[in-house]
């Protein structure tokens, strides 16, 4: 077959304009990402990655403990994942003629509900979103009823659907009319009990842990709750997009106590190794059964790229490379460590709150200081805005010791940490070194770390 792509060379392309990106995000795309970048000193050159580490364009060594929100599961560019998706495109398979059925999905999907075994069957999308769409949507079919519920401070996604079950009321602001919902706190079974008796609710949609501010389920709720909307005929959903695949030192978050199983559990972020979007819905046979419940609705619920093989091959390397290398147990061995390492500084420090979370899914969450001294700049950051501090502690980790973090939410004064499963004690190590470093400057009252919060505060006043 004739190259028909001569014209076309990518590394050209790059090499004479890559160094227009922020130039050509802040005229084409979203012009206040470069801008927050600047005013925050983030606005790196990153030129090359791998495993838990980037490059600068000054050969500048950076350790990653965000993992692209997560997505970066088994860090950028695993030897394994990168194989196989040369070899799915050089196979040149027939992708996507949708009248056929390609073994890749069913081949994936058999290997995901291994880790599920209660689960029968899998819907394969193109994001974390995506998953939580479907889950709503099988919900509120298989059961017939409207409304579905979630817990405060939540986040699904950003899509009319999952943003109707998004506990953050920043993101949901200006975006009405949602779905019919209710919030309920999480670990609150008297709400729980008193929404059900009014007959309409289809599901509960909960993160076993959640991402913003990382504040785990209390013990028991899960199985609860599942018992409460099973007596109600409404489901179980559980959305493990950030909290899957390991990242809490079990396959699934959920697995870490006894009972509380989906009906629905959402997945999506680093099934794929960061390579291809990806997003899947496993679900009770039951529940597929009444959507798809005849050959005319075959295509009631469908995604022009969903199952695609790019996807599907690097979901089956992901998982398989997941068993080899025991990622799992690495993450519930090296996020110990690094919690309970950073634990040990809370009484160090009258600006450390508390340290908690599962695995390597970390929060640091800062609150109000003792000293007189200290706390009168606590309150002027608190006056301009919550969670200033933490975005004063996120700032030296990059700037002086070239760690990426970041800020749980928007007005949360915690850090998050959901590094690459493949660290281990040298970047545990680093991080605690690193972290200390930063809360020893904080403390020290002067320095270069307050008269960046200074720069925040008056930021912050400007965009009031």
């Amino acid at each position: 077959m004739k190259d028909r792509s001569q014209g076309f060379d990518l590394a050209r392309l790059l090499e004479e304009r890559g160094a227009e990106r922020y130039e050509l995000h802040t005229r084409h795309l979203n012009h206040q990402l470069p801008r927050m970048l600047h005013t925050l000193g983030f606005d790196k050159v990153y030129e090359r990655a791998e495993g838990a580490y980037f490059w600068d364009a000054d050969g500048n060594e950076y350790l990653d403990m965000l993992a692209g929100f997560g997505v970066m599961g088994l860090g950028r560019h695993h030897p394994v994942v990168r194989r196989a998706l040369h070899d799915v495109l050089d196979a040149s398979t027939a992708d996507l003629t949708r009248f056929d059925c390609q073994p890749l999905p069913g081949l994936l999907a058999e290997k995901l509900l291994a880790h599920s075994p209660h689960l029968d069957r899998v819907f394969f999308g193109n994001s974390g979103t995506e998953a939580v769409e479907t889950a709503l949507k099988f919900a509120r079919y298989a059961t017939g009823k409207p409304r579905i519920l979630y817990c405060d401070h939540a986040f699904h996604g950003l899509t009319t659907g999952s943003l109707s079950v998004n506990g953050e009321k920043g993101f949901r602001d200006g975006f009405a009319p949602l779905l019919p919902d209710t919030a309920i706190a999480l670990g609150d079974l008297d709400a729980l009990r008193r929404e059900l008796k009014r007959g309409d609710v289809a599901g509960l949609v909960v993160e076993p842990i959640q991402g913003k501010g990382v504040h785990t389920s209390p013990p028991g709720f899960l199985r609860e709750a599942q018992e409460l909307l099973h007596r109600h005929k409404a489901v179980l959903i559980v959305d493990e997009v950030q909290t899957g695949l390991g990242r809490t030192g079990d396959f699934y978050a959920y697995q870490h106590e006894e009972g509380g199983e989906p009906d629905l559990l959402c997945v999506a972020k680093a099934l794929s190794g960061g390579y291809v979007p990806v997003g899947a819905t496993l679900g009770k046979d039951w529940i597929f059964k009444r959507v798809y419940s005849s050959m005319d609705r075959v295509l009631v619920h469908s995604a022009s790229f969903g199952s695609n093989a790019q996807a599907m091959a690097a979901g089956l390397a992901v998982l398989a490379v997941m068993e080899e290398e025991e990622t799992v147990a690495n993450a519930r061995r090296t996020g110990d460590l690094l919690r309970e390492r950073l634990a040990a500084l809370v009484g160090r420090y009258e600006l450390l709150h508390e340290v908690r979370g599962r695995g390597l899914m970390i929060g640091i969450e800062f609150g109000r200081p003792s000293s007189l001294r200290l706390r009168s700049r606590w309150a002027m950051l608190q006056a301009a805005r919550k969670g200033l501090f933490a975005q004063m502690v996120v700032v030296p980790l990059l700037q002086k010791h070239r760690i990426l973090t970041q800020v749980s939410g928007d007005h949360l004064e915690v850090i998050k940490l959901i590094p690459p499963l493949v660290i281990g004690e040298p970047e545990v190590d680093r991080f605690v070194t690193a972290f200390t470093a930063v809360m020893d400057d904080a403390h020290s009252g002067g320095g270069l770390m307050w008269d960046f919060g200074r720069t925040l505060v008056k930021q912050a006043v400007a965009n009031r």
